[in-house]
């Protein structure tokens, strides 16, 4: 259950990760602080915004128990197919980016990249996973991919951007459809 998790908190860090690579080539000079105020940002609301959709899910999961692993099937290949189509239009999003590191520019960003972590957090809930463990792993990833990729796009470009958001939305995919077998009986 480990990996999963972990396989998970990389798969949703993939959108902060791109964002944070938009954010790098912006900046002229990195500072520590940049990328610690990223790793804050992004790290924080990817942690909290699966705990709010777990409690969201788990308040009415005595409701779809039956139709959970359709759920995570679909929730899970919904935020990956969104997180591979958006890796295709994102070039003209990431022209955006501006170098500030202040609430008004890290926000709208952190809250952005989160959104799709609410829908997980629904998932996680009729999962059999330690929802307090996946929380601080998904936003410990979450946190170091996000300054990995401040330092990466200040560094190297928007080269592996697009790679690293498909892959992600590939790994969620088939996380989903590995739990709908599992459900249906077709792999133990």
């Amino acid at each position: 259950m480990l990996i999963q998790i972990l396989l998970i908190g990389v798969s949703v860090s993939m959108d902060a990760f791109a964002v944070s690579i938009g954010k790098g080539l912006t900046v002229k000079k990195l500072r520590g602080i940049d990328a610690f105020k990223t790793a804050l940002w992004f790290g924080g609301f990817q942690a909290l915004f699966p705990l709010l959709g777990y409690f969201a899910a788990s308040t009415f999961s005595k409701y779809v128990t039956a139709v959970d692993h359709w759920i995570i099937f679909g929730l899970l290949a919904l935020i990956g197919g969104n997180m591979v189509r958006e890796a295709f239009e994102e070039d003209e999003e990431n022209a955006k980016e501006t170098p500030e590191f202040d609430w008004r520019h890290m926000l709208p960003l952190a809250v952005a990249c989160s959104i799709d972590a609410f829908a997980v957090g629904v998932s996680l809930a009729f999962m059999t996973l330690n929802i307090w463990l996946s929380v601080v792993i998904i936003g410990i990833t979450t946190g170091l991919f996000s300054a990995a990729g401040l330092v990466i796009g200040r560094m190297f470009g928007s080269r592996w951007q697009k790679p690293a958001q498909i892959a992600g939305g590939v790994v969620l995919i088939l996380i989903g459809l590995k739990v709908l077998l599992e459900h249906l009986g077709f792999i133990g």
